[in-house]
Order: C-alpha cells, then sequence, then structure tokens
C-alpha cells in the first residue's frame, strides 16, 4: 500500500509516519509538506534514507503541484494532517487558515478523484464542536454534537470537514474524518501550551497562562492518536466521523504546575496574562464510538506520557533550541542545496 502524508513534518504528522513505518513495514510513506513555520524537516531526518519513505516539498492548495505527484506516486491512501492549527495565529491573520484549511482540502480530494484512492481520511479537530460549560462534566462532545466553531481556526476546519462529507456524498469519493482532543508528545512545536512551558522553565523563562488558568482540555499522548488513526484507515466506515479522545481531562494551570514539579523549578514563573478572545473554556471527547466499531482505547495515561514527553524534551534539546532560534526553517536549505 502506498500512503500519502500531508504535513507529515509537523507533529502529528510526523508522529503518524514514524507509527506507520513501524507498524506496517511493507508500506510506501509518502508526505507531503509545504513547511512553513510549524513543519520541520529535521524532524524526519532519522528516516530521509529510509528506503520506503518519500518527501516533497509542496503547498496542498497547489493543484498543479499536488495532481503532479499524485500522478508520479500513484497513492492508495491520503491522510491530510496539514493545516494551519494554532488558534492565536487564526485570530491575527484568519485568510491563511482559509487557503491551506478549507482550500487546500478540496485540491487533495479533487485529485483524489481525479486519479482514484482506496481512502481519504480527514484528520480534524474537536474545536468544531465549540466548548463546554466547567459545570457540567457530566457533558462530552459526541460524533452528533451540533458543529459551533469559536474561531477562525475551528471554523476553517469545520468548513473543510463538511466539504470531505460533500464530496463523499456528492461524487462518492471514500472519505472518514478523525476529530480529535489536545494532543502532546515528541516534537510538539514549541509555541503550543505543553512544549512551551517545558522550554521556558527549563529557560527559567516566565511561563505565560491566559486568563486564570481555568480552561479544561482532554489531552491525547499522540502515539495514541496514530494508533486511532491507523484503525480508521484499514477499518473504519466510510462516510463516517470518528472522534478520539484521552478521557485526560486537565486544567490548564494544573499542568504548568506539574511541569514545574517535574522540572524542579518555582511556581513563581508562572505569568497570568490577559485571555484568549474567545476562549473556549472545556473540551471533552466521548470516544464509545471508536472503541465499539474499531476497538481502539487510548493506552497512555496522563501521567505516565507527560513524564515520557518532559523526559523527550530533556534529552532532545538540539530539535526545539533550534525552533526557538529559528535556525530550524535553514535545514530543508542544508538537505538540499547541491543535492
Amino acid at each position: 500500500m502506498k500512503i500519502i502524508v500531508t504535513g507529515g513534518a509537523g507533529f502529528i504528522g510526523s508522529n503518524f509516519i514514524f507509527h506507520m513505518l513501524n507498524a506496517h513495514p511493507e508500506y510506501d510513506i509518502i508526505c507531503i509538506d509545504a513547511l512553513t513555520y510549524a513543519g520541520n524537516l529535521s524532524t524526519l531526518k532519522s528516516i530521509m534514507n529510509h528506503p520506503y519513505f518519500k518527501f516533497y516539498r509542496a503547498d496542498i492548495a497547489d493543484r498543479e503541484a499536488i495532481y503532479r505527484i499524485f500522478e508520479s506516486e500513484k497513492p492508495d491512501v491520503v491522510v491530510n494532517f496539514a493545516a494551519e492549527s494554532h488558534v492565536d495565529r487564526s485570530i491575527e491573520n484568519p485568510e491563511i487558515f482559509l487557503r491551506t484549511n478549507i482550500m487546500g482540502t478540496a485540491v487533495l480530494m479533487d485529485a483524489c478523484r481525479k486519479f482514484g484512492i482506496q481512502r481519504y481520511h480527514q484528520v480534524s479537530t474537536d474545536e468544531v464542536y465549540g466548548d463546554l460549560p466547567l459545570d457540567r462534566p457530566d457533558l462530552f462532545f459526541t460524533e452528533e454534537t451540533p458543529i459551533h466553531t469559536s474561531s477562525p481556526y475551528s471554523s476553517s476546519k469545520a468548513s473543510a470537514d463538511l466539504l470531505v462529507l460533500a464530496y463523499h456524498r456528492t461524487y462518492g469519493l471514500p472519505v472518514t474524518i478523525s476529530r480529535c482532543s489536545n494532543n502532546y508528545g515528541p516534537y510538539h512545536f514549541p509555541e503550543k501550551l505543553i512544549p512551551l512551558m517545558i522550554a521556558n522553565a527549563l529557560n527559567d523563562k516566565p511561563l505565560p497562562v491566559y486568563g486564570e488558568g481555568l480552561n479544561v482540555r482532554d489531552w491525547l499522548y499522540v502515539e495514541d492518536h496514530c494508533r486511532a488513526i491507523d484503525l480508521i484507515i484499514h477499518n473504519g466506515k466510510v462516510g463516517e466521523v470518528y472522534n478520539v479522545g484521552g478521557h485526560n481531562e486537565m486544567r490548564n494551570i494544573d499542568i504548568v504546575k506539574l511541569i514545574c514539579k517535574e522540572l524542579d523549578k518555582p511556581e513563581s514563573l508562572i505569568t497570568y496574562v490577559t485571555d484568549r478572545k474567545g476562549h473556549d473554556m472545556r473540551y471533552a471527547i466521548d470516544p464509545t464510538k471508536i472503541h465499539n466499531e474499531l476497538g481502539w482505547l487510548p493506552e497512555t495515561k496522563f501521567a505516565d506520557g507527560i513524564k515520557k514527553t518532559i523526559q523527550w524534551y530533556l534529552d532532545n534539546r538540539e530539535w526545539w533550541e533550534e525552533i526557538i532560534s529559528g535556525e530550524y526553517q535553514n535545514y530543508y536549505e542544508k538537505m538540499y542545496t547541491n543535492r
């Protein structure tokens, strides 16, 4: 089988590629990534010469480039991780989110229709459901929860989801969608909460927390998410949405304090900053459907996953220090100039 993974130089996409090469060593994995600010080719350094791996630098909204790759590679499956994903950036500049997350998705599905595929899988987010009240811990997002977005980012992802389902209904494109809760783990770009707090704490810098830090998120270890997508593309029912959640609800402030404790850093580093506009209060996913239909359950408890994650950042300082310095963006040129 030949699988195209878009956004494979990003956090979840790269972890998915590692998972697939390990779980299915006979598969060909083709990575497409535009290497925008969050795409880091050095993440894939260990597999760049792997016999079953190939990398293309391309923007998923570039129809000509995408068609050329599809024509050359003739993929069986496409898994689309490629997305602008940081809510704060979407508030500052919504347009790039619309181009990548909506138009890019349309280009990929048009390529799938033109060249034929067995499955197109869209990696979405629980943020399309909006948020849940803090005083109703009994409420969870299910696949039937109405879409109710809060930010340009979540609106663009919801739009893409609707487009994917429309392509299935109109053109018969074999699609599936997964909506996951917050991921954490190795290779997480250090602008997001957990890696930012780890990096800042290690450098004794302030730990900025929105509002009072009471916002609750359901945290999912990235390897558990990769296993879920693997199951969906092989066994998931065409035309269906699957929620993928960790049953690991945590308040932001408690995560930051836990990181301080693990790294033996004082809580005095915590700095409360003005809250994000339209900040969702609580996300919580009910993953009953994927458990009942595909047998998936998260295997990593947050207490174990956060320790593994912190240890990874301790062991791989060079990776995230290059990102903080901006040096990582030169890696593509180092890899490919004069090759």
